[in-house]
């Protein structure tokens, strides 16, 4: 992966570990679940964006490395579809 895809990757995690904590803090704090749950959304939510971009970014591999070496790009948006089938 491209550094700046890392880094964005990272912080994207790092936002979501917190998330995580807070959530066990809201837990034990007794939080009512309906607050509960709008934080697990969006940890969810944020979760989904980072698989998203990692599949994007593997995409623009395959394809690049498969058209170089002469293909049509079919088995890379194959190999795509299925780790978003996987993912979803």
């Amino acid at each position: 992966m491209p550094p700046e895809v890392v880094k964005d990757l990272v912080e994207r995690m790092r936002k979501i570990e917190g998330q995580a904590r807070g959530i066990q803090r809201m837990l034990e704090e007794n939080r009512p679940c309906e607050e509960v749950l709008r934080q697990l959304s969006a940890m969810r939510a944020g979760l989904s964006r980072v698989g998203m971009k990692a599949i994007g970014c593997h995409l623009g591999q395959t394809l690049t490395d498969e058209m170089q070496e002469g293909g049509s790009g079919q088995k890379a948006v194959e190999e795509v579809m299925d780790l978003f089938l996987k993912f979803s």
